[in-house]
């Protein structure tokens, strides 16, 4: 199996896209409930653990490619600039901002406050001091997973630390990844990088897998973030233009 692209790794762009699957089925059958008629329990246990599995997978592969671009620019110069990580994060930051503004506009009562592009794009951030150190992200992975169980079972009253998983009382939106559990993801993944991908070369042979589906996987997890911005809108668009849905005016 080559490389796709520059230096890119055809497995992580397919299972990239393998999670960008799963988010277009979960949000059309949720688009489906709930401008539609579909009858379908979306928060029974299956499809609770079905998002979690999607978005954990999604989360952590955001980790596991900052050890990839490390390990490229490590390979051109001795000390890899914060900066790169910092114009990263601050871009998917306000990707997710743009997402909250619409959202606020449509749906004020549910708006996306920190949602998956707040959570990657500050983990970016974050994550930059740990990306060289694999079981320092390991300990700390876990440590953010454990304190963000225990913040789940409480309710706060105040909501200035929402980002970081201090649910306020009657707390409803779209989509919510709070720093604690989701940045624990982000270090497990740079944790992964590091053992499977050390100084940016794969250690692992792959099987030989036909080309069907994998390249166009592949092709998804290469636009994810082009995917994830704009498939809500095409969704809506065409079950509406079916006249599956109906949308508020």
């Amino acid at each position: 199996m080559r490389r796709s692209g520059r230096n890119r790794f055809p497995e992580v762009d397919a299972l990239r896209g393998c999670a960008i699957v799963m988010m277009l089925l979960y949000h059309t059958l949720f688009d489906l409930a709930f401008f539609g008629n579909l009858k379908m329990d979306l928060f029974s246990p299956f499809w609770r653990g079905y998002v979690l599995f999607g978005a954990s997978l999604f989360i952590g592969l955001a980790g596991l490619s900052l050890t990839l671009s490390f390990s490229r620019e490590r390979k051109h110069r001795n000390v890899v600039p914060f900066s790169k990580y910092l114009k990263r994060g601050l871009l998917l930051l306000f990707y997710g901002m743009v997402i909250t503004l619409v959202t606020y506009l449509a749906l004020p009562e549910s708006y996306v406050r920190f949602g998956v592009l707040h959570c990657i794009g500050t983990s970016v951030i974050l994550a930059y001091p740990f990306i060289p150190r694999p079981w320092l992200s390991f300990l700390g992975g876990i440590g953010s997973i454990v304190a963000g169980y225990f913040l789940s079972l409480r309710i706060f009253p105040f909501s200035f630390l929402l980002f970081l998983g201090f649910r306020p009382p009657r707390f409803a939106t779209l989509d919510y990844f709070p720093l604690f559990p989701w940045f624990g993801v982000v270090l497990l993944g740079i944790f992964a990088g590091n053992f499977l991908y050390p100084r940016g070369e794969r250690r692992f042979a792959l099987p030989n897998i036909p080309a069907f589906p994998f390249r166009g996987l592949a092709f998804l997890g290469r636009h994810s973030l082009t995917i994830y911005l704009f498939h809500q809108p095409v969704i809506l668009g065409l079950l509406s233009l079916l006249g599956l849905i109906r949308l508020p005016l």
